[in-house]
């Protein structure tokens, strides 16, 4: 188990850099001091989860050594990705005493009539808050 500190901070795990408006939320809500990103090989993991194999807690050993020899109890983790190793590190996170988020969006949907009739869709997606897991 990992030992509290009094300053809080995000890590990042996920494959996308935070928007300023993620960096705020992430300070005004949950009073983070410090955004951490995972080492380039624990990215290049999480980035790379293999979809053929029925399995993947082994192949996702190294990320949970990472969290565990870096991360504090009261700590955020931002965890978004494949689906299995998202619920799987989530419920590592919680068993550590950490906080896993996800970020919550509002999707824009707008609508172009083009020249031949046909429809263009395009999506903006906004970042609205982080949303503790579970809750």
């Amino acid at each position: 188990m990992v030992t509290a500190q009094k300053e809080k901070t995000l890590f990042q795990l996920f494959s996308h850099q935070l928007t300023p408006d993620q960096r705020k939320n992430a300070r005004d809500e949950f009073k983070v001091t410090r955004f951490q990103t995972p080492p380039k090989q624990i990215l290049h993991l999480w980035s790379q989860v293999p979809p053929d194999d029925t399995q993947i807690s082994s192949f996702l050993s190294p990320v949970k050594t990472w969290l565990e020899e870096t991360a504090h109890q009261g700590d955020l983790v931002l965890i978004q990705g494949d689906f299995g190793a998202t619920y799987q590190m989530v419920v590592h996170a919680f068993s550590m005493g950490l906080v896993p988020v996800y970020a919550t969006t509002q999707r824009q949907a707008r609508e172009k009539k083009m020249p031949d009739g046909s429809v263009q869709m395009s999506h903006v997606f906004r970042f609205k808050r982080f949303r503790i897991y579970g809750q």
